[in-house]
């Protein structure tokens, strides 16, 4: 046992050893700052610019979640909405990735919200109905040498083509859009090739400029001489052939149509993009052959011209050369009276050889400049006219009518006058109605009243007379008529069958009739024998 009251030894000291590690604790702060100066090193790299889009509402669209989408691809996110400064809009800020930023900030770059569309092309946008809308961008193919731009108008609308989508796009004029809308297809050969991208006034307004886009490999069957023509609606003809419909898809029915065809087979050349081509209204029209630019010519109609509507045709000998685009009221100061101004548009070449050999005889003419004076005023000098003619005498529908008048009075052609006035005369229905109320004026001078109150004194005398003979006359006639009636019955017992007088006539005639057969034996015998006057009858000779 440790005696207890020893005295205790000193404890020897303990040296605890230096530690000259890191501890590994610490790597786990530095690895996680580590990871987060590169994710923000690699979020910096990837933040693009800043771009601004003009909306006219911020409907759908929210900060921080609404997404910007290339080809269902996220490039960007709504970081900012606010008010225009006047209130014309909404302007949305959108942070671009840096990838690919310098396509969607040039200026051909298009930005529009996605969204659930039912439109004629069919129904579109039906995925935002779970995830909500979205900004979409159309960006060029290729980059340009242009500074970018960070200020945009946002489209209400989606564009119709991709500035990607292979295919050319074509410029069609016409004089009525009729029920063509953005949207509607383009066919060939009944096969739906393209669509309508757009459509606007043209700088005059006079005509409608349609674009179209035709798809690739269709693009090139628009040919240089290809001929557009309108397929919308049904289209309804009567003719001497009988009673025809043609109608086109269900789609160019509702919502309109484009078709086109190329005028030659042997043509086989490429129209580039961006050519001009005209739309007809039907595909007669488009496939007709040539008509010339048409050329302006006034009318001057001094009677009603009631029946003459804008579009009537001009028709020569059966024959359309144009059609009436214009109808004006107008006043002549020198007469003190009103007239009606007709304009009409011809054209040139449905005048046919003429027109050919007046191009001929004037090697100095142009073909699109005005060729009134050259094609009209011989025309004019050797009584060429225009009169109205109904044209429907159910409806009183007029047109315009040119044919030659020999007799009619001849005129002078101003050489420098522009437009060329054509001289007119009265038609036939016009003619008719002169006669007609030249015979009504004649009418008029009959004085029917003093014939009349004539007639009545007449037949006040004859009434008058009547009477008389009525009272004196008819009595005296009927008594004389009773005894007419007596000697008719005498008469009549006197020549019956069985009267005295036809007896004894019967028996004289019968004596009559013996005589004469006496006579004639009488005669006979004398032609036989003319002796016997003298010497008498002989004496009958015995046979030997």
């Amino acid at each position: 046992m440790t005696d207890p009251n020893a005295t205790p030894e000193p404890a020897t000291p303990i040296i605890k050893a230096r530690r000259t590690r890191i501890s590994w604790i610490w790597l786990v702060p530095i690895v996680a700052a580590l990871i987060g100066l590169s994710l923000l090193i690699r979020g910096w790299m990837s933040i693009g610019p800043v771009v601004t889009i003009s909306f006219q509402a911020a409907e759908g669209i929210e900060v921080g979640q609404t997404k910007v989408r290339y080809k269902d691809v996220v490039v960007g996110l709504v970081s900012n909405i606010r008010v225009a400064e006047d209130r014309s809009g909404v302007l949305v800020k959108v942070q671009l990735n840096r990838e690919g930023s310098r396509y969607f900030t040039q200026e051909e770059a298009k930005y529009w919200v996605v969204r659930p569309r039912l439109d004629i092309s069919g129904v579109s946008g039906l995925g935002t109905l779970l995830s909500g809308p979205y900004i979409s961008v159309d960006a060029p193919k290729t980059l340009s040498d242009a500074p970018a731009v960070y200020d945009f108008v946002g489209l209400e609308k989606p564009p119709e083509i991709a500035t990607d989508r292979p295919g050319r796009r074509y410029h069609l004029t016409t004089a009525d859009l009729g029920s063509l809308e953005v949207g509607s297809p383009v066919y060939f050969r009944r096969i739906p090739v393209g669509r309508v991208i757009d459509y606007a006034l043209s700088s005059d307004g006079r005509m409608v400029d349609v674009q179209i886009f035709i798809d690739a490999p269709n693009d090139k069957y628009v040919t240089t001489d290809a001929r557009f023509w309108n397929v919308s609606g049904v289209d309804v003809s009567l003719s001497a052939s009988g009673f025809s419909i043609r109608t086109g898809s269900l789609a160019s029915v509702i919502a309109g149509g484009v078709a086109f065809a190329p005028a030659s087979l042997m043509d086989d050349k490429q129209a580039p993009a961006n050519a001009s081509f005209v739309l007809s209204a039907n595909e007669s029209d488009a496939m007709a052959d040539p008509d010339g630019v048409p050329f302006r010519v006034d009318m001057l109609f001094h009677q009603s011209v009631r029946g003459l509507k804008v579009g009537a045709p001009v028709d020569f000998r059966g024959m359309v050369l144009g059609q009436v685009y214009d109808i004006d009221l107008q006043f002549d100061d020198k007469t003190r009276k009103f007239y009606t101004l007709v304009k009409v548009h011809l054209y040139p070449m449905r005048f046919g050889g003429a027109y050919e050999r007046m191009v001929e005889r004037n090697p100095d003419y142009t073909p699109g400049s005005y060729p009134g004076q050259l094609l009209l005023a011989p025309m004019i000098r050797h009584g060429l006219r225009a009169q109205m003619q109904a044209s429907n005498l159910l409806t009183g529908q007029q047109f315009i009518s040119l044919d030659f008048f020999p007799k009619a009075e001849p005129v002078d052609v101003d050489p420098d006058q522009h437009p060329i006035q054509l001289p007119t005369i009265l038609g036939n229905f016009d003619r008719l109605q002169e006669q007609i109320s030249s015979i009504v004026t004649k009418l008029d001078a009959i004085p029917f009243e003093g014939i009349g109150n004539d007639l009545q004194a007449s037949l006040k005398e004859m009434k008058a007379m009547l009477a008389t003979i009525d009272k004196k006359i008819a009595p005296q006639l009927n008594a004389t008529l009773k005894a007419a009636q007596v000697s008719l019955d005498r008469a009549g017992a006197l020549l019956a069958l069985d009267s005295p007088l036809n007896s004894s006539v019967e028996n004289t005639l019968r004596e009559l009739n013996n005589a004469a057969n006496s006579l004639r034996m009488l005669s006979d015998s004398l032609q036989a024998n003319p002796s016997a006057l003298l010497r008498g009858q002989p004496a009958d000779v015995l046979p030997d």
